[in-house]
This record gives C-alpha cells, sequence and structure tokens, in this order.
C-alpha cells in the first residue's frame, strides 16, 4: 500500500477539492498537506479556515500556469492531486479561453514539474463530461471521449495529456473520472447549491429546457473516499477510474425534491431557454473501482441530500455573500428570463 505522507492538492479551497482536503487532514493525522490555489470567484479560503494555524498544513496563493510558483509548491512532496480547473459548463460556453488555460496549460505545468522532480503519484481529477452524452449504457473506462462543451473538451485535453505523459515519459498518472459532485461548500452557480439556495429565500429555480437531462449523482465525500483509496494502492500508473453513485435524477425531479426538503411550492419552477450543447444524459459505469479496489458509496441519495439542505440552512453567513457582486451579475445574464 502506498502512504504518501506530503500532499500537493491543486485547487485545495474549491468545493470538491476542499472536502477532500479536510477529509484526508483529518483521518491521516500523519500527513501533511500543501494546497495550492489561485483563489479565483470559486475558491474560498473559508472553506479551509479549520486547518489554519497547523503544522501539517500549509497554503500557496498562486496559478498552476506559473511554472516557478508550481515548481516550489511540488518541491518534497510525494502525491500530488490535481483538482485546480475551471469547472462551470455554462461558464465555459462564454469564455472558453480560460478554461483551456487553466485546465490544459496548468495541467501541462504540473507534468512537467512532476516529471522533472520525480514525484511518485500525480493523480488527474477528470470528469464524466468527457464523455459527453452516455447514450443506453453508463459510460465505461473505455467509452470515446466525445466532450460536448468547452469545459468538457478542455478537461478531456487534459486528461489525455496526463495519460501520454504516463506512456511517453513513465510518469506515474492515474486518472479519475467522477459524476455529477454534491454537498457543502459547492459554489452556487452549480445546479443543487443554486437551487437550495433559491429556494431558501423564494426565489426561481431555473431548469434548461425539458428538465428531462439526467445526472449521476454522488456525495462528495463518497468522492473523495474513492480518491483516497487511489492515491493509497500500488500499481496503478496509467489507469483510468470512474467514480459514480449509479443513482441517476433529471433536473426537474432534483428541483422537486430540493423543494419538497424545504417545504417550498413547485411554484418556484421556472422552465428557461436550454443552454446549447446540453447533454442528455451523464452515467459511469463503476465495476472497475469497485472491483479492483473495493470502493463503494457509503452514503446514499436520500440521506446526502438531506445533509446538504440541512448545511445550506446552517450556513447562510458562507453561502449570502457570494450570492452578490460578480455572482450576481453572472446570474443575471445567464437567466435573464427570470432574473
Amino acid at each position: 500500500m502506498m502512504k504518501p505522507k506530503r500532499l500537493l492538492i491543486t485547487g485545495g479551497a474549491g468545493f470538491i477539492g476542499s472536502n477532500f482536503t479536510k477529509y484526508i487532514f483529518g483521518k491521516h493525522r500523519d500527513v501533511e498537506i500543501t494546497v495550492l490555489d489561485k483563489l479565483t470567484y470559486a475558491g474560498n479560503p473559508a472553506n479551509l479556515k479549520e486547518l489554519e494555524g497547523s503544522a501539517r498544513y500549509k497554503f500557496i496563493h498562486g496559478d498552476i500556469c506559473d511554472e516557478k510558483v508550481v515548481e516550489g509548491a511540488v518541491r518534497g512532496c510525494d502525491c500530488i492531486i490535481n483538482f485546480a480547473a475551471e469547472t462551470h459548463v455554462d461558464r465555459s460556453i462564454g469564455d472558453p479561453a480560460s478554461f483551456i488555460k487553466t485546465d490544459i496549460y496548468g495541467t501541462y505545468v504540473l507534468l512537467e514539474a512532476t516529471r522533472a522532480l520525480g514525484i511518485p503519484r500525480f493523480i488527474q481529477i477528470s470528469t464524466d463530461e468527457v464523455y459527453g452524452n452516455a447514450g443506453d449504457e453508463p459510460s465505461s473506462e473505455a467509452s470515446p471521449l466525445m466532450p460536448q462543451s468547452p469545459y468538457a473538451a478542455s478537461k478531456a485535453g487534459a486528461d489525455r495529456l496526463a495519460y501520454s505523459y504516463f506512456v511517453t515519459y513513465g510518469t506515474p498518472v492515474v486518472i479519475t473520472r467522477c459524476s455529477n459532485n454534491y454537498g457543502p461548500n459547492q459554489y452556487p452557480e452549480k445546479m443543487v447549491s443554486l437551487f437550495v439556495t433559491n429556494a431558501m429565500d423564494d426565489k426561481p429555480l431555473p431548469v434548461y429546457g425539458t428538465g428531462k437531462n439526467t445526472r449521476d449523482w454522488i456525495y462528495v465525500l463518497d468522492h473523495a473516499r474513492a480518491l483516497e483509496t487511489v492515491m493509497t494502492t500500488d500499481g496503478l500508473e496509467g489507469e483510468v477510474f470512474n467514480i459514480g453513485s449509479g443513482v441517476e435524477i433529471g433536473v426537474l425531479e432534483m428541483a422537486d425534491l430540493i423543494l419538497k426538503a424545504l417545504g417550498k411550492p413547485q411554484s418556484l419552477i421556472r422552465m428557461v431557454k436550454d443552454r446549447p450543447g446540453h447533454v442528455l444524459r451523464h452515467a459511469v459505469g463503476t465495476d472497475k473501482i469497485r472491483s479492483r479496489l473495493g470502493w463503494k458509496c457509503e452514503v446514499d441519495f436520500e440521506r446526502g441530500l438531506a445533509m446538504t439542505v440541512e448545511w445550506y440552512l446552517k450556513n447562510r453567513q458562507w453561502w449570502e455573500p457570494i450570492k452578490s457582486g460578480e455572482f450576481l451579475e453572472y446570474y443575471r445574464r445567464m437567466y435573464s428570463e427570470i432574473a
């Protein structure tokens, strides 16, 4: 079993990265963690506030596209987990350039540092978005990559770039492709966090198109546990692992479940114009990670959604300031029909 002692977690102040960082920090008391984060709009230092002051934790404010910053951050670590990315499909449609730069070039910079410094393990956090529409069957690790948005394409590029470094240079890369995450600390532009916080304030829940588009939903700490398993297992270099729950729920159904959880009326649902390239179904097969690594989800969807709703109810001071300023301008631009 691999036992990394000094982790570099890029994008660790974001939603998934911060949940993973706190999970590993709490469970592995002998592990030192450095977080490298650019602190864009979705990176929030408050997500990691409870780690501040610990001798096992260090934060570096920097960009993964900056070679000097990356070299300094990478030196001395024995495992890199790359969460750093521009991640929102809607934003990528309006501004693809920042996605290409961060998601692809930034990954290149990290891979070069990994190769130059001989880092023993590099985990590239990819996404099920790279598969495009799942069709009749869940996407397997061998399914073709058919990204349908600039975000998905940028992640597919980074995914395959990481693999090429394994093939060409022997860089010890492992790639994971996870389905849609939900849970605490999620920036409220994403569907679940947006719907929950809008419903709490009796604001409309914008549903694209017919609302029949479905996604596989996984609680963020189940994703963290899967990554922990990948991080601590020997002999996975060059491999790809799908991560998902197998629970597929449509957008309209999700809106209804959230409204019921909060005791709010269905009249808050607003149908809006569909976005370009909207994938009908994202779903991943997880036989490989289950059979090879023995991982499985521990949080069922009903409990996970209840915990998520409760967190936003109890943490208005976290999300209310976010839903102003830049976010409000973005929201009005995206949902002009109802904003």
